[in-house]
């Protein structure tokens, strides 16, 4: 657990709670639906999913590829149509079938998506509509903060976005938008998988899964587990990760509880990537396989995440939902930073850092209250709540050592610097920012007839903030503010399945800083425009078209100088587009998920660097996947096989634009047969993805000294048993 810097006052001082492996707390999801749906265990990292159950009469978000309803928009379960924004959804099927390991592989479906600073690869990472950065509170599961480093785990269920602002209903975010990680629930069906995976990498994983009733009072439980041993594709690391899920629900005539808990230990490579020649605006001359770090680069730590959540129905209109979830990251890293390099000679000088004793921990607590009322002849869709967030970031010992030059990125000789030692520098140690929010919210969607939606939202956010650090103790930021944040929308049903819209929503982020180099920056704030047309088309296949305009000011980036990390803030940003995402089925046989984005963003207010592209922020994306379900043939129950790519534009890779990641495309690949071994359903299946073994790109640390690399040609084969 972080402890308190002896230079903040006590009201700065972390909350300390029990240890959460000791807690066993309930969840209910505010509004949502309990999960419904086929599908079968995957890999580590993805979820392992279950046949269809249904619980009480509640249906499924989505129906195969075809997303169907979102509590985004609303916080109860809402038909996409229906919601002024647009949502996408990658569902659970589409998980499974591209053995997504990640919510890079899940996202790379959705339209306006990229990479950002991803920490060596150690954190989730998103830029939204051209906004975002790692941990910036935008990945949420269930609704709720979190500071789970990687949110895709052997929880997942599906993963949906809400694209723009959503301050006004979740506080504080950028207004790109949000993504939303939905977990997998108790049922009152006995059933279970058990799921074995091999990569070509080398090694793989083995996850279970297991739920049904405990009695025959409504009270369900499920537990998954998953353990992954695997080479890391580059000349030298491996990734352990061990989890643990149970969960309890009770479910009741109006009443709905569960209790959920998840526990992962994880050793993940901590690593840099490559090196881009500021005079030809390229990659280094030497193998993408080669690191130029050390062994010793490595994170490791633990991740706990604990949730209560209870949902009463007061009666056939109004229902009450809460919701605490208490989540927790232990880490430590090493890292062979590279400061500088030389293009005659090839050489490279670099140092020996570590960060240890270092913890995240967060609370977050919301309130709703829903229902529907009847005024004036016209149905009131009403949602009034509260919530509060508590999220506090220690780095207790930041070790810095000395530069060190020696190492040939043709000819590299690994050993030559050393571990770096486990005293902190008295400057950069005792890192600590700590974020409080407390929220009150209301909407109320207005059916004017059976083809006019007035959507109308107001949250009042006050927030408390301090950051800072060293020994002894700067205080860079201290400060306190309160805001109102609105949100307006309008739906017109053009048909039962077309539906066009418009909406105007601002969002609210609070800037910190904990270099003294720049102090505390002030908020950042966002405008933002957007209309659309959604359709249901084929009777199966969901479809979203937009046009966005956002403004934001007082943008936060962040740069190195010299392996320390400063926090500063551009004028204005202005991103504007166009989106489409698609999914669904387009036969009974062929379904299909895709997405476009064009996105031209711009630096449009700042003495330095007015006329830039943000970084990382690509002018076009797009994403296409198509599978084919051939039924019983070849001997099998059912045959599936799927072919798709994505396409990731040009990004710049810095502030200053100085250099760019080149654009690339990849494509892969699937075959799934179904059988059955004495009455036990097995599922066969190997994925091939970069089948074409293309060279790429995925980020940048802000600097041309680390530059993220795509992974190579990697065949995965998966079995899976179903009892």
């Amino acid at each position: 657990m972080p402890r308190p810097s002896p230079c903040l006052h006590q009201r700065d001082m972390p909350v300390r709670l029990p240890h959460p492996r000791a807690l066993l707390l309930v969840t209910t999801a505010c509004g949502s639906v309990l999960p419904a749906g086929s599908g079968w265990a995957q890999d580590s990292m993805a979820p392992l999913l279950l046949p269809t159950v249904e619980v009480r009469g509640r249906s499924s978000a989505n129906a195969g590829y075809q997303p169907l309803d979102s509590t985004l928009g609303s916080i109860t379960a809402t038909p996409i149509l229906d919601v002024p924004q647009a949502i996408a959804v990658v569902p659970r099927e589409v998980l499974q079938d591209q053995q997504a390991a990640s919510l890079d592989d899940a996202l790379a479906n959705v339209s306006g998506i990229a990479q950002a600073n991803n920490l060596g690869g150690t954190q989730d990472a998103f830029l939204r509509r051209g906004f975002g950065d790692n941990r910036d509170g935008s990945i949420m599961i269930d609704g709720l903060r979190t500071v789970v480093p990687r949110s895709f785990t052997v929880m997942t269920d599906y993963v949906e976005v809400l694209k723009g602002p959503a301050s006004a209903l979740y506080g504080i975010l950028d207004p790109g938008g949000l993504v939303n990680v939905r977990t997998r629930r108790p049922q009152l069906q006995q059933q279970g998988v058990l799921a074995l995976r091999g990569s070509s990498f080398g090694g793989g994983s083995t996850g279970f899964d297991a739920t049904g009733p405990l009695g025959e009072h409504g009270l369900a439980f499920r537990l998954s587990g998953d353990y992954q041993n695997q080479e890391y594709w580059r000349n030298f690391g491996s990734l352990k990760r061990t989890q643990i899920a149970p969960s309890l629900a009770w479910y009741g005539a109006d009443t709905t509880l569960e209790a959920s808990y998840f526990h992962e230990d994880y050793a993940v490579p901590f690593d840099r990537g490559t090196v881009f020649d500021p005079a030809t605006g390229r990659a280094v001359p030497a193998s993408r396989r080669a690191r130029f770090d050390e062994p010793f680069n490595v994170s490791r730590g633990y991740t706990d995440y604990a949730t209560l959540r209870g949902t009463h129905r007061i009666n056939d209109n109004w229902s009450l939902s809460a919701g605490y979830a208490y989540s927790l990251n232990n880490y430590a890293d090493q890292n062979a930073r590279i400061i500088s390099y030389n293009a005659r000679t090839g050489q490279l000088t670099r140092r020996a850092d570590a960060t240890e004793d270092s913890a995240m921990f967060s609370h977050a607590l919301r309130a709703d209250l829903t229902g529907q009322a009847e005024l004036l002849g016209m149905r009131h869709d009403l949602l009034f709540g509260i919530s509060y967030d508590y999220s506090s970031t220690r780095r207790a010992e930041l070790v810095r050592g000395v530069n060190r030059g020696g190492f040939n990125i043709s000819h590299p000789v690994y050993g030559l610097l050393a571990p770096p030692g486990r005293i902190g520098a008295a400057a950069d140690s005792d890192q600590t920012e700590r974020l409080i929010t407390e929220s009150v919210y209301a909407q109320d969607a207005i059916h004017l007839n059976d083809r006019w939606i007035v959507v109308g939202g107001l949250r009042f956010q006050h927030f408390d903030q301090v950051a800072g650090k060293g020994r002894p103790f700067n205080l860079n930021t201290d400060s306190n503010d309160s805001r109102v944040v609105p949100r307006l929308g309008l739906v017109y049903k053009l048909r039962p399945d077309v539906s066009l819209y418009a909406s105007y929503s601002q969002s609210f982020k609070p800037n910190s800083s904990i270099a003294n180099a720049y102090g505390a920056p002030p908020p950042e704030t966002g405008d933002s425009w957007e209309v659309g047309a959604k359709f249901d088309l084929l009777d199966g296949l969901t479809a979203t078209v937009a046009a966005f305009d956002i403004v934001k000011q007082n943008v936060l980036y962040r740069y190195e100088i010299g392996g320390v990390s400063f926090n500063a803030t551009a004028g204005e940003v202005r991103s504007r587009g166009v989106e489409a995402d698609f999914a669904g089925r387009i036969t009974p046989q062929l379904s299909v998920i895709g997405s476009y984005a064009f996105t031209d963003a711009e630096v449009t207010d700042d003495p330095e660097i007015k006329g830039n592209r943000p970084a990382l922020v690509p002018r076009h994306t797009a994403a296409l996947f198509l599978t084919y379900d051939f039924g019983a043939v070849l001997g099998s129950e059912g045959l599936r096989a799927g072919f798709g790519g994505r396409h990731m534009g040009a990004r710049e890779g810095d502030r200053a634009n100085s250099f760019a990641l080149p654009a690339y495309q990849a494509f892969d690949a699937f075959v799934a047969y179904d059988t059955r071994v004495q009455d036990t359903p097995l599922r066969l299946q190997v994925n091939v993805k970069n089948m074409f073994d293309r060279t790429y790109y995925t980020s940048s640390i802000g600097t041309n000294l680390g530059v993220a690399v795509g992974e190579p040609l990697q065949v995965i084969a998966s079995a899976t048993v179903r009892f």
